[in-house]
């Protein structure tokens, strides 16, 4: 799973948040970037984003991009001032989904997952998926419903089934839990 959240829009329009810029690096017009992806330093590998730059999306084309210590940083084709990058802090990062690897059966991004129905092998249903969190161990599922319930995304254990044509999750989970 490798990226955060989708961007409204039909399924063709959608974008796939993938972090934002966070700041700059150096006087030649280099960003830093804080990425959702996993590996964090993929997000430089697309070749090119989507940027909501000034409450508008722009395609912007990545000349180069790296780790640099703790952090990623990204060259834009056509910004070359620190002054002109400075205006770009905080700008949300976000591809089409046709950019995302192909997947093995069985994996999913965290975007096709959010949102979908939660119900146990019994029936009961749960709620839906908020959002994930990344533990190490594990992802997990926050779904809230009548409460708000973590939910280990563990297939074959707490996780039974992912059916994305019916948009639902069968989980093997006792309700009162």
């Amino acid at each position: 799973m490798a990226e955060q959240a989708t961007i409204g829009g039909s399924d063709g329009n959608r974008l796939i948040s993938l972090g934002n810029i966070s700041g700059v690096f150096g006087v030649k017009g280099w960003v830093k970037v804080h990425s959702f992806t996993d590996p964090r330093d993929k997000i430089v590998k697309y070749g090119t984003w989507q940027i909501k730059h000034q409450g508008k999306w722009r395609e912007v084309e990545i000349a180069d991009g790296k780790r640099q210590g703790k952090t990623i940083v990204a060259k834009i084709v056509g910004l070359d001032d620190r002054d002109e990058a400075l205006l770009y802090q905080g700008d949300e990062i976000a591809i089409h989904p046709k950019q995302l690897d192909k997947l093995q059966q069985g994996e999913y991004y965290w975007h096709q997952l959010t949102g979908l129905n939660v119900v146990t092998t019994e029936g009961v249903e749960l709620g839906k998926v908020h959002h994930l969190l990344e533990t190490g161990a594990n992802d997990v599922l926050v779904v809230r419903g009548d409460r708000e319930r973590l939910i280990p995304f563990t297939i074959g254990h707490a996780i039974t089934e992912v059916d994305l044509s019916m948009e639902q999750i069968t989980v093997d989970w006792d309700p009162e839990f």
